[in-house]
């Protein structure tokens, strides 16, 4: 199984699908096409005829039962984009084979290496075959690692039809890592009652919470006046919209929290003396919190209008997507069957909420309720990224005993 796991994720890993925010089109970028169609080709090699890929870029198939019993069509999903926060193409993965516990030599070239003191958790991989990165790019394990997993998976049961197992539909989508994974995705036509996402981290991680999550979008207009004659008259916009950030508290930001602590997080600043624009992400995983975050940026607006003058501060809030537990908790079986089969096969859940989100986030407010799996991976969207092999075996015999324990 490893050496199907790792061969897949290396031709997967190799196809560039980087996702563009700044895109108009859907998918975001025509590149994604290139992995869709490996997959779909694959599935269909495989025998899954209804295996095709839409005008969205929507990987779907279905592995048909083979049992008479009334088993509830499961579903798996990845997400095939990788992230925009670093090079996804030229890929060039190091192999580390039994790994001794010591620093990683990620590139000789610029001296770059993953390092114990940065990353202890690399001592809990002692003798393990590791894939990092080169350095110079990301590795794609978010989430090309969960793919492999799905599909190693798919390949087993087509391969071992002696495995009794009821309808198993399979998904990969599109730029999961803009927050657009699912603009379009057709949950009727997908068929499954109950779905997991394999788009987790390290082994063990079962999540069925995630952020409510929200945009904010702050415009300031100031008035620009010829420096030397401004007393009285210039409003610089700059310095009125880092007044109106440092009114937000200050240990509600990312770096400041964890857990289920939300925050504010300034993404973007833009500006000039006559305008600038401010762009917030609004987290927290209590719904109530979070609708008091929204309410708190908007009594800032109202503040800085009053001292400066209205229409100083232009507010746009969007939310973009809610707490999965408000609508898997009442078909929590479904966590319960992915931590029995973790359990039955020597691992330990590690039942924690994401900070983020997911496409299995959305699809649960669309009717498919769907918590997220481990893939294995660390690090991701970065250069230290890194995955063990022996995780990503393990992911894929969970999804085999979620099968088999529907079954």
């Amino acid at each position: 199984m490893q050496k199907t796991l790792l061969e897949k994720f290396y031709k997967y890993i190799h196809i560039d699908t980087q996702s563009d925010p700044e895109s108009k089109s859907y998918p975001s970028t025509k590149k994604q096409f290139d992995l869709a169609q490996v997959l779909a080709q694959e599935l269909k090699d495989l025998g899954l005829e209804d295996a095709h890929v839409d005008e969205h870029c929507y990987v779907m198939a279905t592995l048909p039962a083979n049992t008479n019993q009334d088993i509830p069509p499961i579903g798996f999903l990845a997400h095939m984009d990788t992230a925009p926060d670093m090079a996804g193409k030229n890929i060039k993965p190091n192999i580390v084979e039994e790994y001794n516990g010591e620093d990683i030599l990620l590139n000789p070239e610029k001296d770059m290496y993953l390092k114990v003191s940065d990353f202890p958790e690399l001592k809990n991989y002692l003798g393990q075959t590791l894939i990092t990165t080169d350095g110079t790019t990301l590795l794609g394990a978010d989430d090309k690692a969960g793919i492999a997993e799905i599909m190693t998976a798919v390949e087993y049961l087509a391969k071992n039809p002696q495995i009794k197992h009821g309808p198993i539909k399979i998904a990969f989508t599109p730029d999961e890592e803009i927050g657009k994974g699912v603009d379009h995705f057709d949950v009727k036509k997908f068929g499954a009652r109950y779905a997991y996402t394999l788009d987790g981290g390290q082994l063990g991680e079962l999540e069925f919470e995630n952020f409510n999550a929200a945009f904010a979008m702050v415009s300031v207009q100031g008035r620009n006046v010829h420096p030397g004659m401004a007393k009285s008259k210039m409003i610089n916009s700059m310095l009125v919209a880092s007044e109106f950030n440092d009114l937000l508290p200050v240990f509600d930001r990312p770096e400041y929290t964890e857990n289920y602590e939300g925050f504010f997080h300034l993404i973007k600043f833009d500006g000039t003396v006559e305008a600038s624009t401010l762009q917030y992400i609004i987290r927290d995983h209590d719904l109530q919190k979070f609708e008091s975050r929204k309410k708190l940026i908007e009594e800032v607006t109202s503040f800085i209008n009053k001292k400066y003058g209205e229409g100083t501060i232009s507010l746009e809030v969007k939310d973009q997507y809610y707490n999965m537990r408000q609508k898997v908790e009442s078909v929590y079986h479904i966590v319960e069957i992915a931590g029995q089969a973790m359990r039955e096969l020597g691992i330990e859940p590690n039942i924690k909420p994401i900070r983020g989100g997911t496409d299995g986030a959305r699809l649960s407010y669309m009717g498919l309720p769907c918590p997220n799996l481990f893939t294995g991976g660390h690090n991701f969207h970065g250069k230290y990224e890194f995955i063990p092999l022996e995780s990503m075996e393990k992911a894929t015999k969970v999804i085999l005993k979620i099968i088999e324990l529907y079954t």
